[in-house]
């Protein structure tokens, strides 16, 4: 049963996927598409879903720090729910607070160029989406 993360941004998606067992997320790549327009990241979501046997999209949902809910994460559920509709598969929506700044913090430990880390930040970040679910399972 693997599971695949998201981070959803504007303009890109960070993609994690984990192992058969749950327990352990991996970074996988990070696509481009519009987020108005979600049917532009389609054909690379089913080819990812189809290859590794996805049963469960875990997305992460941007709460501002007093826990409400703006517009990114607004944006968050409304592709939960297409994505669900498209593929019929289960999304779970998952708290991301602080991924972004978690991945960033990590890449800057591991002294990853601000060049290599524009590339990776989004599938970082889906990593912590990603690994926060399933520890918490």
């Amino acid at each position: 049963m693997k599971r695949m993360g998201l981070d959803v941004g504007s303009k890109t998606i960070g993609v994690a996927i984990s192992d058969a067992f749950g327990w352990t997320a991996q970074g996988l790549t990070t696509l481009k598409w519009n987020d108005k327009d979600f049917s532009t990241a389609d054909q690379e979501i089913e080819s990812i879903i189809q290859e590794h046997e996805i049963t469960e999209v875990v997305i992460g949902l941007p709460k501002h720090m007093n826990g409400s809910i703006g517009e990114r994460g607004e944006i968050s559920q409304s592709y939960a729910t297409y994505l669900a509709d498209k593929f019929k598969i289960k999304t779970t929506l998952w708290d991301e607070r602080l991924s972004t700044m978690a991945a960033e913090r990590v890449l800057l430990e591991a002294d990853v160029s601000r060049n290599k880390r524009k590339k990776v930040i989004d599938k970082m970040a889906a990593v912590m989406i990603l690994q926060g679910y399933l520890d918490a399972q």
